[in-house]
């Protein structure tokens, strides 16, 4: 038996990167997995990818800034599996720029995506949840969410809030069986830092306790335990994944 067996679960950005790797490790376990991007081409090739390898998993479209698309998306898997055990609440962008220079667009695309569609997906979600009176809800924020980072207004402000909005939610539906964490992964080899300096990598793994970057594996394990029974009395908590990066 895999540590999620039969469970249906939801990853939000999963057509690449951590999302995607989550995903197929939930897959892995047991799950059966709705792939959540609003990425039509790349979402409809990790479907593909995943059912090659004989996983139990879909794709739908959803923009996760826009509530009607996240509900219509609800409403179709509920539909198809009539329960939802799981929201990974993966999804997010940046648009850094210093504050002097970030624009008001910056500002609200990082907001919408990172800020609003963790709250779209929960509260789309949640009702399903009260009704079954269990489920689990996993947000991710960031090592930056915690200390803040140079560039990255907008993107701290929202993984801050991804923080509150966790500690919130696991106080409002605990007491319905639902249990609500936080990851907060550190500098992980994505697409997302492919924009980052070298010599600034070089800096971070040299701060870094277990020297190294961390790998989209060490994200998903995170999650997976967090969704399983193995930490069936952990709720409101913010689990830093860094390797140390913060002590």
């Amino acid at each position: 038996m895999g540590l999620v067996e039969q469970k249906v679960v939801i990853v939000t950005g999963a057509a690449q990167g951590i999302g995607l790797c989550a995903a197929e490790r939930f897959a892995q376990e047991g799950a059966y997995v709705a792939i959540w991007d609003f990425n039509a081409e790349k979402g409809a090739a990790s479907e593909a990818q995943l059912k090659d390898k004989g996983y139990r998993v879909r794709f739908q479209q959803v923009n996760v800034a826009d509530m009607a698309s996240v509900k219509a998306a609800v409403k179709a898997l509920l539909q198809e599996t009539g329960r939802i055990d799981v929201l990974v609440n993966n999804a997010g962008i940046t648009r850094d720029a210093s504050l002097l220079k970030m624009t008001e667009e910056q500002w609200q695309q990082v907001l919408d995506v990172n800020l609003g569609g963790v709250f779209h997906c929960t509260q789309a979600v949640a009702p399903t949840m009260v009704e079954q009176k269990s489920g689990c809800i996993i947000n991710t924020s960031s090592v930056v969410g915690l200390y803040g980072n140079f560039g990255q207004t907008n993107y701290v402000a929202t993984k801050s809030g991804v923080i509150g909005m966790t500690k919130v939610w696991a106080r409002e539906l605990g007491r319905k069986g639902i249990r609500v964490n936080a990851v907060a992964p550190g500098f992980i080899a994505t697409d997302m830092i492919e924009t980052v300096p070298e010599n600034v990598i070089e800096q971070i793994v040299t701060k870094t306790p277990l020297a190294r970057m961390g790998n989209p594996e060490d994200i998903a394990n995170a999650y997976l335990f967090l969704a399983s029974d193995l930490s069936s009395f952990i709720s409101g908590a913010v689990l830093s994944v860094d390797g140390g990066l913060v002590l």
